[in-house]
């Protein structure tokens, strides 16, 4: 897999457009990071395929441009993210992040942005993949450690190189609702975190692998 690095990192923080489908709790991590500086990197589009998605709030507050590719506006999937790609390449981003979408990108898609494409799933890939309930089907597994993914997106779903992974422990109290929320804290560290590293260049992918870099010596 090749990265595609951003075409100007000295004059400029790599731009990030963001899917989302819902309440965007992942997007607001990613946007509070970048506004303390702790992500070297700007959220400069969102998109939701829904057109009630609480998410879109976030960007409206701070004046962030947003699409809505909605099953209204084109019923077929191939068509929405058609209108997706197009207006992550008018925009010139560096790095899409999917924090929350809820379909299956189509191969066109994934192959447009392969490399500089990444995806939260709340699971410990690869398990409990390709599902839109990873939560409640951890805990009707029995497993007693789950956690979350931060990965590539490839046309495998789900099964890209892993870049980070954070876990938690499954209590014998928990409920799909309390699991989910504990692994949701969890997402709000891992990616901006994942994101900071994209954008420090430090993610390399060596076959299925993804090797971290250590950070640069501050200039003296």
């Amino acid at each position: 897999m090749t990265q595609q690095r951003p075409s100007d990192p000295v004059t400029r923080p790599p731009r990030v457009g963001v899917l989302i489908s819902g309440r965007g709790s992942n997007l607001l991590a990613l946007l509070e990071a970048t506004e303390r500086g702790t992500v070297p990197a700007e959220v400069v589009l969102v998109i939701s395929n829904r057109a009630d998605a609480g998410g879109i709030a976030y960007a409206h507050a701070r004046a962030i441009p947003t699409v809505i590719a909605d099953r209204a506006r084109y019923p077929k999937r191939s068509a929405r993210q058609e209108r997706m790609r197009a207006a992550l390449l008018a925009a010139d981003v560096d790095l899409v992040v999917c924090a929350g979408l809820d379909e299956i990108l189509v191969a066109d898609f994934v192959d447009e942005f392969a490399g500089r494409m990444i995806n939260v799933h709340p699971s410990l890939l690869p398990a409990f993949g390709k599902t839109l309930h990873a939560q409640a089907e951890a805990l009707a597994h029995g497993v007693k450690i789950t956690g979350c993914t931060i990965h590539f997106v490839t046309d495998d779903v789900d099964g890209g190189p892993i870049i980070l992974q954070r876990a938690v422990p499954v209590l014998e109290d928990d409920t799909a609702d309390t699991l989910a929320a504990r692994i949701l804290a969890e997402e709000h560290v891992a990616l901006p975190e994942a994101v900071r590293l994209w954008a420090e260049d430090r993610v390399r992918v060596v076959g299925r692998r993804v090797r971290i870099l250590p950070a640069a010596a501050p200039a003296r």
